[in-house]
């Protein structure tokens, strides 16, 4: 009785120190950092883009 009991123990021990969710967990997060910083930079990249062209456009638009 006592080996079973043991045995009950150790398996649910086990079951809640598992940490592979966790891991999931993390690599989720990071990959939404990720992605958030890149939208923002793409934004901020697309803004500059569009000033750029739109000056050079200006300017060849005064020069022809």
């Amino acid at each position: 009785m006592n080996n079973t009991m043991m045995k009950m123990y150790l398996v649910a021990k086990s079951l809640i120190e598992r940490e592979e969710g966790q891991d999931l967990v993390e690599y989720a997060l990071v990959v939404a950092l990720i992605a958030f910083g890149a939208i923002t930079g793409m934004g901020y990249l697309a803004t500059g883009l569009n000033k750029a062209f739109s000056s050079i456009a200006s300017t060849l638009t005064s020069n022809v």
